[in-house]
């Protein structure tokens, strides 16, 4: 997990909502693309944070478990300068398992123009470091990645 956050919350311990209500009071104190780091053992915490995130345009950029059980989300207040990028195609590849989002995306991207942008979805649960790994092996340039729901992520690949 990238750990880029301005300000950390620990609701360990606490059931939901109390996570979702203490994330919202920290994030409405933030400037636009500044992050918080939640910290949570609630099992409806990440439910309750897309559909947060949905309504009101803030993002969760990653989720990630830790080792002690708890999870960690990275928040990000709406209004950031860096906007999500623009695709080119779009490639929905929810309900399949790895390895086929990756070798579909390469196959899309070969037929596209260098510079041009590929949004992947995917649902697999690997998808997301095997992406990371495929874009720093030099396949493509991983310009964006985010969880949009619960174990769903949007990756945006430049072709080089």
């Amino acid at each position: 997990m990238t750990d880029n956050a301005t300000v950390t919350l620990d609701t360990s311990g606490l059931p939901c909502p109390a996570p979702l209500l203490g994330a919202k009071k920290l994030v409405d104190d933030l400037q636009p693309g500044q992050v918080l780091k939640l910290i949570s053992d609630c099992q409806g915490t990440a439910d309750d944070l897309f559909a947060w995130a949905r309504y009101t345009g803030n993002q969760v950029l990653e989720s990630k478990k830790l080792a002690d059980g708890k999870t960690a989300y990275l928040i990000q207040r709406a209004g950031s300068a860096a906007a999500t990028p623009i695709p080119h195609v779009t490639l929905d590849m929810r309900g399949v398992s790895c390895p086929g989002p990756i070798v579909q995306a390469k196959k899309l991207l070969e037929g596209m123009k260098a510079g041009e942008v590929l949004q992947l979805v995917s649902d697999c649960p690997g998808s997301a470091d095997d992406i990371a790994s495929w874009a720093r092996a030099g396949a493509a340039e991983l310009l964006f990645s985010h969880e949009t729901g619960k174990g769903i992520h949007e990756f945006y690949l430049r072709r080089k």
